[in-house]
């Protein structure tokens, strides 16, 4: 969709299109080119109807990153795949309005994903974006969920941005090529970020970002949702309140972890208790492993892997639990042989620290029975380790 084309779709020609592409969508839900048909008998050049019967399937997609709000917003296929998740955008927005900035700039602004959710949390936003487009999309999404804020065409290298009370900022990694790993070719570029964090800023990228990058000073969070790890967020020191940060947030729940509550690399290492925990992957990314094992009153596997086992049952939302059943062969004969004495038929492999594909594995082991199971590979103590567990 061209920028000629969405702006028409804005108009009441557009808006009446749009209503009929609705109907059309939900008749044919099934058949994509019996609603493109349908459609393509509106009086309307084809590809107006192309762009609002596009614009129904990718509000259907995005209904599971913005939820309700997705029927009422405007998309573009890459901009729906690179905007934050509503509820990891909430937590930000809600982080961002505590530390009560007088505005807010949003930088690579996009579709508007954090622009919106920023604006709802009562604060004062503008966004800007290189493309035309996401611009013109952005601002319709304001308009469209009834939100205040102002957005413009600009390139991060001009903007002048000591006139906002904070900044937000997603570098593109991202190019025609595929994506970017080298954080200078990102677009703004690194220099650019480091000279945001200098300020009140904070800046989404990638959760893979290896810990000896992040600048003094700035506390660095890593956010999951529904047990997916999303992205980090660099958090300059003007509004960090840790270094290391794991937020995990699954349903309408968000729980935390800081490197305040970790007891140190040096955490207890011993042998497997009734109990195994596997911490969020946003604990695993944020090196706060041990921190997971003080919460549960734990220890860890093998100093090097992120498995956690206790004595005790807890419940914690920032890892899931399993009872440990019994230990197993860890060499392939023998481990067949016992998952069949066993009748275990479908298996799940997990695994940590060792050199398995689960799916390979699963297959050559050739289990029929018919009983289910979970099968942990690890290390305890620089050993390889079968567990057979339950999920708590």
């Amino acid at each position: 969709m061209d920028l000629e084309a969405f702006r028409w779709l804005l108009g009441s020609d557009g808006q009446r299109l749009l209503h009929r592409a609705t109907e059309v969508y939900a008749a044919h839900a099934d058949d994509p080119v019996g609603a493109a048909a349908a459609l393509r008998r509106e009086p309307v050049p084809p590809d107006r109807a192309a762009a609002a019967l596009t614009q129904v399937h990718l509000r259907e997609r995005a209904a599971a990153k913005f939820g309700a709000d997705a029927a009422r917003m405007y998309l573009t296929p890459e901009g729906l795949e690179q905007a934050t998740r509503a509820r990891v955008a909430r937590h930000r927005a809600a982080r961002m309005a505590a530390a009560a900035p007088a505005s807010v700039l949003d930088i690579g602004c996009g579709i508007g994903g954090d622009l919106l959710a920023m604006a709802r949390a009562g604060l004062t936003v503008a966004g800007v974006d290189r493309d035309p487009l996401r611009v013109e999309v952005a601002r319709a999404n304001l308009a469209a969920l009834g939100l205040g804020g102002a957005v413009r065409i600009a390139d991060a290298a001009d903007l002048d941005v000591t006139g906002f009370g904070a900044v937000f900022a997603d570098p593109a990694r991202r190019t025609a090529r595929g994506r970017v790993f080298d954080a200078e070719g990102w677009s703004p570029p690194w220099g650019f970020v480091l000279g945001l964090l200098e300020g009140s800023a904070c800046v989404k990228v990638a959760p893979g970002i290896p810990h000896a990058l992040l600048p003094d000073g700035v506390e660095a969070e890593w956010v999951s949702d529904d047990g997916e790890v999303k992205e980090a967020a660099l958090w300059s020191a003007r509004l960090a309140t840790a270094r290391r940060r794991a937020t995990v947030i699954r349903g309408a729940g968000l729980a935390t972890l800081t490197d305040e509550d970790d007891p140190g690399r040096d955490g207890p290492v011993g042998a497997v208790g009734r109990y195994l925990y596997e911490p969020d992957g946003a604990v695993v990314r944020a090196g706060l492993v041990t921190a997971v094992a003080a919460r549960v009153g734990g220890r860890l596997l093998d100093e090097h892997i992120a498995y956690v086992t206790a004595d005790e049952r807890v419940t914690t939302p920032v890892a899931r639990g399993y009872e440990v059943l019994e230990e197993l062969p860890f060499r392939e004969k023998p481990l067949r042989a016992a998952l069949r004495a066993r009748d275990v038929g479908r298996l799940t492999i997990k695994k940590r620290g060792v050199d398995v594909v689960p799916d390979q594995l699963r297959r050559r082991l050739g289990l029929a029975g018919g009983v289910e199971g979970t099968l942990v590979l690890t290390r305890v103590a620089g050993r390889g380790t079968a567990l057979l567990v339950r999920p708590l």
